[in-house]
């Protein structure tokens, strides 16, 4: 009897460390409100999210944040204290993953935003990002525009951080190709109309303007532009590479350009385009799970993590045990040192010093060519 009982408070002392073992990761995405958009993909790719990595049990704990920065800093507040989770994911909205960014710092725990947010230096050694950095988005666009000619640009974008950050990428860029910035105005994420704005912009008669904004949201300034009577070109940002800048824009968005990751175009990469499995792989498993045409640009990030995962997760297993502050320092310097990993979305090569990563080779340009995305060639 006692060898009996022994041997079950063995086996329940294991089963309870293998609890304790499992990996536990905070999910904040903005699944309804305005960014809801961009963060419902999200989530729904994270349905496909596989249950066990590198042997470890895996555990996502999502909480809506309401495209709210307030909520999504509770939400971090949540993971931190009450989950103790191994990471923070999130969230689907620049100004939303920034209120949650010194959070993650403060509690040494990586934060993976899914929206290209840009962090104070002392906080930067914890903030990784899965979309591309503006930078990286830009240089089609610029290369573009010294192609096709163009002298002149006007900017319309968000009065927020992701509007900022594009400001501050373009403007070196267009320096360097011999592009005047020649007018700058900005809107709210929440406006329903930007038209003093369109017509100040349409004034200035730009040979091309930069709309900066996301989702459904994308295509409101640049109707409002065409409605206007601006003829030159219009070029949008990865956030508005979905379905949705379509389908509201209509024939107003025809002949418009984008600037995206691969992973929307899969089928149309060339062959030496280094993304192009991992896209195709990511397409046709999230379209057989929501139906054909239902890709969308921001799902594929929630592809990309699960990569990041597999990456790390067995390097990180070799130094602490998950629960721990010593495995979360791990995970982090495994992101900063797993070297040049192809996403769906580019290739991606974190380091010490740069924890946005992807390289040039990741972007491409498409056009709005009778009512679908197409790439330029």
């Amino acid at each position: 009897m006692k060898l009996r009982s022994t041997l079950l408070a063995t086996l329940v002392a294991l089963a309870c460390g293998t609890a304790l073992a499992d990996v536990n990761i905070g999910v904040s995405l903005s699944l309804t409100g305005p960014g809801s958009g961009l963060g419902i993909p999200v989530n729904n790719q994270f349905k496909l999210f596989p249950k066990t990595i590198a042997g470890e049990k895996v555990n996502l704990i999502i909480l809506d944040d309401a495209s709210d920065p307030g909520k999504g800093a509770n939400n971090a507040r949540r993971f931190i204290t009450e989950d103790k989770v191994d990471m923070i994911i999130g969230s689907s909205i620049t100004p939303v993953s920034a209120a949650m960014i010194p959070l993650a710092a403060d509690a040494k725990t990586v934060q993976l935003a899914v929206s290209p947010v840009g962090g104070p230096p002392e906080q930067e050694r914890w903030l990784f990002r899965l979309p591309q950095g503006a930078d990286v988005i830009a240089y089609p666009i610029v290369e573009h525009m010294k192609k096709t000619g163009v002298k002149t640009v006007g900017f319309l974008g968000y009065a927020d951080a992701y509007g900022e950050i594009w400001l501050k990428a373009m403007n070196p860029a267009l320096e360097k190709a011999g592009i005047k910035m020649v007018a700058v105005e900005r809107f709210a994420r929440t406006d329903t109309s930007v038209t003093p704005q369109a017509l100040k912009l349409s004034s200035a008669n730009p040979q091309a303007i930069l709309v900066v904004a996301s989702g459904s949201g994308a295509a409101m300034p640049h109707k409002a532009l065409v409605e206007r009577g601006y003829k030159g070109k219009i070029y949008q940002t990865h956030a508005a590479a979905t379905p949705d800048l379509v389908r509201i824009g209509g024939k107003d968005v025809e002949g418009g350009y984008v600037s995206s990751g691969p992973a929307v175009v899969a089928e149309q990469l060339p062959d030496s385009h280094p993304s192009k499995k991992a896209a195709v792989d990511f397409v046709t498993n999230y379209e057989k799970a929501y139906g054909p045409g239902s890709r969308n640009q921001f799902a594929a990030h929630s592809y990309d993590a699960a990569i990041v995962l597999q990456k790390i997760l067995p390097v990180a297993l070799k130094k602490a045990k998950p629960g721990t502050p010593e495995f979360r320092a791990a995970l982090r310097d495994a992101m900063e040192t797993m070297g040049r990993t192809v996403f769906s979305h580019g290739v991606m090569n974190w380091s010490a010093t740069d924890h946005w990563g992807y390289t040039n080779e990741t972007a491409v340009l498409l056009q709005v060519k009778d009512g679908k995305f197409v790439v330029v060639q």
